[in-house]
C-alpha cells in the first residue's frame, strides 16, 4: 500500500470491510449510567431498548495522547498516514488529533500525516473513507486523496430526522435548537450537517412517515446523477424505516449501491432511537 488510511469508529463501517481494506480505527469510549460497559458487544435492538428505558449513554472525545500513540504505530512501521475525522463540527476530537499530528510530524520527519474532518458522522464520514479507498486502488498519491477528499466533503450531503431532540439537545450538537422546538403533535424534525459540519434543522413535517419521504425527496432534488452511486442508509433500531426509505429510493433510482447499517454506539448515542440518516454525494448548495 503506497499509504495508510485510518478514521474512528464514528464512521460507521462494517468490520468485514474495514477488514478487508486494512483500515484501522481508533474506538470512541463511552459510559452507561456513568460506568464503563464491560465485554461489550454491540447489539443495536438491545443497545437502543436500554436507552429508550432510561439508561444514559455519555461520550468523552478522544485525548491528543491516545490519537499520538495510534497514529504513532503506523508512522514508526515506515507508513503515511491519512485520517479521517468525525465532524470537527459536532465533537473536539478532530482539534485533538491536529495537536497529536503536529508533535509526530517533528518527531518523523521523513513521513507524510493529513488528516481530514469529514464535516459529519456515520457514513457521512465512512463513505469519506471509502473514497479514499478508491483513490488508493487508483493509484493515487496520499495527498492527491486528501487533496479530493478536502473537495469532495462538500458534496457529501446528510440528512436526517430523530424521534426525540432530547438526545441532540443534551447532548449540545443541535446548533439551531429553537427552530427544531415544537415536536408534539406527531411533528417531526428534518436535521442536516451543515457546510461547518454542524447539525441544523432546516424543515418540520407532520408525522414519521411524511418525514421518511422528504428524505426521498431531497435525495432527488439534490443527488448527483451517477449510475450505481453508493448512498448511506443509517439507523437507530428502526429497521422497517430503513426499508422503506430504501424502497422510496430505489423507485427513484433503479442503479443504486445502498449501504445499510445500525449506528453505533457513540453517534448513536447523541441522536437517540429511532433516528433514521440518509447519506449520499450531492449538490453543495444543500449543505
Amino acid at each position: 500500500m503506497s499509504f495508510t488510511i485510518l478514521t474512528d469508529t464514528s464512521a460507521n463501517l462494517p468490520e468485514e470491510l474495514l477488514r478487508r481494506h486494512e483500515i484501522r480505527c481508533i474506538p470512541y469510549s463511552f459510559l452507561i449510567d456513568g460506568e464503563e460497559p464491560e465485554d461489550f458487544v454491540f447489539e443495536g435492538k438491545r443497545f437502543y431498548d436500554d436507552m429508550r428505558r432510561g439508561k444514559v449513554v455519555t461520550t468523552s472525545q478522544i485525548s491528543p495522547a491516545r490519537y499520538a500513540d495510534f497514529f504513532r504505530a503506523e508512522l514508526a512501521l515506515g507508513h503515511d498516514v491519512l485520517f479521517v475525522s468525525m465532524s470537527s463540527g459536532i465533537s473536539g476530537s478532530y482539534q485533538s488529533a491536529c495537536i497529536a499530528a503536529e508533535e509526530l510530524r517533528e518527531a518523523f520527519p521523513g513521513r507524510k500525516l493529513r488528516l481530514v474532518d469529514a464535516l459529519g458522522a456515520s457514513l457521512g464520514e465512512g463513505l469519506l473513507v471509502l473514497w479514499a479507498v478508491r483513490c488508493r486502488e487508483k493509484g493515487k498519491t496520499l495527498d492527491e486523496t486528501a487533496d479530493e477528499l478536502l473537495a469532495r466533503r462538500c458534496r457529501m450531503c446528510q440528512v436526517f430526522t430523530v424521534d426525540d431532540l432530547r438526545y441532540l439537545k443534551r447532548g449540545g450538537r443541535l446548533s439551531n435548537l429553537a427552530a427544531a422546538v415544537g415536536t408534539v403533535l406527531q411533528i417531526k424534525p428534518l436535521l442536516k450537517g451543515d457546510g461547518e459540519g454542524k447539525i441544523v434543522c432546516f424543515d418540520k413535517l407532520r408525522g414519521r412517515r411524511r418525514a421518511i419521504e422528504a428524505m426521498a425527496e431531497k435525495f432527488s432534488e439534490c443527488a448527483l446523477a451517477q449510475p450505481g452511486q453508493t448512498v448511506g442508509i443509517a439507523h437507530a433500531d428502526c429497521e422497517k424505516d430503513a426499508e422503506y426509505l430504501i424502497s422510496l429510493l430505489r423507485r427513484l433510482r433503479d442503479r443504486l449501491d445502498i449501504m445499510t447499517v445500525c449506528y453505533e454506539p457513540v453517534t448513536g448515542s447523541h441522536v437517540g432511537p429511532g433516528t433514521l440518516a440518509l447519506f449520499f454525494e450531492g449538490s453543495p448548495a444543500f449543505r
